[in-house]
């Protein structure tokens, strides 16, 4: 077993195939196909099934899949703080980003970052806030990005930036014209909803919640997997739908979506930085942190 056998076998795990694999890491099918089997034969188990056109891993290749991804972030912690001690910033950083940070925030971010540092290789993860938060706790991640505050001893959150969410309606609706509603208002109109884990989602609760009231009391008619699923399902009129101003400042700019505030119902939030508790940051990460903080104080998002 070496880190370039473990390496094949993560991206076997996270493709679902071996020859998306291999493209990535630019091998052929038969080469992965035999580094994932001397795995296999060293641990004495099967640890991929070929299941009609997906590979799917075993209970022990979820198992040391989970270890894998720790071991090869530790690899490359080391390059870096070896890169640091000889004054260079160098190495590779992975990062989390829940929805509106991770798509919104991140990528303009982390390429003004590697213009900057062209030695540094950057991985961004996108998920929910729940996924971004246990590949934080797992090490499969060193810093995540999210869109609540969570309390978890294991981690640490610290308020990056604030945003502001806002009520979303289709340009042609009945209320596009008006500048704000009364939150009862909102009980007899379709709604769309984020999935559950959602930042978004925890945050609009989190508000209902301190105005009295609940998301229960919503006419829920759809639940979408990411802010852009649910961009489209209002500009198709499917219903409205409570969001950050940062996700649909394009749409609003241009007039295809509008933006109406809530009396009633306090809709700021923050971003939060999220680390675990008792890890070491590498030279890369502590650079990337005071970076990102220095640039959140000049950007403007809405």
């Amino acid at each position: 077993m070496d880190l370039w056998q473990l390496n094949i076998l993560c991206k076997v795990v996270e493709l679902k195939s071996f020859s998306k694999a291999g493209n990535i890491i630019h091998l052929s099918q038969p080469t992965v196909s035999s580094h994932i089997k001397d795995l296999e034969e060293h641990f004495g188990c099967r640890l991929i099934d070929r299941l009609a056109r997906e590979a799917v891993p075993t209970r022990a290749g979820e198992l040391l899949y989970s270890y894998a991804k720790k071991l090869l972030a530790l690899k490359d912690e080391t390059e870096s703080v070896m890169a640091e001690f000889m004054g260079k910033i160098q190495g590779r950083l992975v990062l989390g980003g829940s929805t509106i940070p991770g798509v919104y925030i991140l990528p303009k971010i982390t390429g003004e970052f590697t213009q900057k540092y062209p030695d540094v290789t950057i991985s961004l993860m996108i998920g929910d806030t729940k996924t971004i938060v246990e590949d934080t706790i797992t090490g499969s991640i060193e810093l995540g990005i999210v869109g609540a505050r969570i309390n978890d001893r294991r981690i640490i959150p610290e308020k990056l930036v604030e945003d502001r969410m806002c009520l979303v309606v289709p340009k042609g609706h009945r209320w596009a014209k008006r500048t704000r509603v009364k939150l009862e208002e909102l009980f007899s109109e379709p709604f769309i909803i984020r999935e559950s884990g959602s930042g978004t989602l925890k945050s609009l609760q989190n508000s209902m919640n301190q105005a009295g009231t609940g998301t229960e009391k919503l006419k829920i008619v759809a639940e979408m997997g990411s802010t852009a699923a649910v961009i489209q399902g209002i500009k198709n009129n499917i219903g409205i739908s409570i969001l950050s101003s940062i996700a649909v400042s394009e749409e609003t700019r241009y007039n295809e979506l509008k933006a109406v505030d809530i009396e009633g119902l306090d809709l700021k939030r923050s971003f939060y930085l999220t680390l675990l508790k008792n890890r070491t940051l590498s030279p890369v990460c502590r650079v990337f942190i005071d970076f990102l903080k220095a640039r959140m104080q000049e950007e403007t998002f809405f």
